[in-house]
């Protein structure tokens, strides 16, 4: 009877697991980190474009509008306005005026509004359904939120000297700066999955800053009013784009079934 007692606690302490020791936890620990880094780069190479247009594309721009409106709100003087407008105003010349004043308006009713048109219409003929929903709304609802956004704000123009090209509706923002970056954003953002993403990028950035700083020139805008405006244009192309393209689709692709 002792002798079998004996036998089975004898077999209870070899079922005892050793004890762990430091170089068996150091590495548990480092085959963890393996793992992790593992999951966070598929998971970046799944959703990083995504992320990325939500950090530079939305919440940047949405948090310089917001820190802009707020001054235009409260009247104040933004300092860096008026200098840039006299220092624009300095390279006046017959030439120059010739020259923003046709890129101020291929910045809209002679350019971008025909381009947007003509992008919709090509997206529809191609049967790119999505795309073109995308394009329409993105271009579209832009111009309605910039009309409406410049009711709220209700900002007089510059009057530093009397423009060659003088506007009567408000000022803030920029309707030539937010039109023209919307339709980059929109043809960055359909081209960024082709190869032809850095030609596109190529003749949109330059265009969109010829387009802002003409408005500038014409002292019809304040600086202010065209960053606000591409803000603006930024932030709403990018949301349009969350919501066209949500999950895993991409531009060109079509939803599985």
């Amino acid at each position: 009877m002792t002798s079998s007692r004996s036998s089975t606690n004898t077999s209870r302490k070899t079922t005892v697991d050793p004890p762990r020791t430091a170089d068996h936890q150091a590495s548990e620990a480092g085959h963890a980190l393996q793992q992790e880094a593992r999951f966070g780069a598929a998971f970046l190479k799944r959703h990083g474009w995504r992320l990325a247009l939500v950090f530079a594309g939305l919440l940047l721009p949405l948090w310089g509008f917001a820190e802009l409106a707020d001054e235009i709100h409260g009247q104040d003087v933004i300092p860096f306005d008026e200098p840039i407008l006299r220092f624009a105003h300095g390279l006046a010349s017959p030439g120059a005026d010739r020259a923003f004043v046709w890129i101020s308006e291929a910045g809209y009713l002679n350019g971008v509004v025909p381009l947007d048109i003509a992008l919709v219409l090509v997206l529809t003929f191609l049967r790119r359904f999505r795309e073109a929903t995308f394009a329409a709304i993105a271009l579209g609802g832009s111009a309605l939120l910039n009309m409406a956004t410049k009711l709220a704000f209700a900002r007089e123009r510059p009057s530093l000297w009397e423009s060659i090209m003088p506007e009567i509706t408000f000022s803030f923002p920029s309707g030539h700066a937010m039109g023209s970056a919307t339709l980059a954003w929109v043809l960055v953002l359909l081209a960024w999955q082709t190869r032809w993403h850095w030609p596109v990028i190529a003749l949109a950035v330059p265009f969109v800053l010829l387009v802002g700083f003409s408005r500038v020139y014409l002292g019809v805008h304040f600086p202010s009013d065209i960053l606000a405006g591409w803000a603006a244009a930024s932030a709403w192309a990018a949301v349009v784009y969350l919501v066209a393209f949500r999950g895993h689709l991409r531009p060109w692709r079509r939803a599985e079934p």
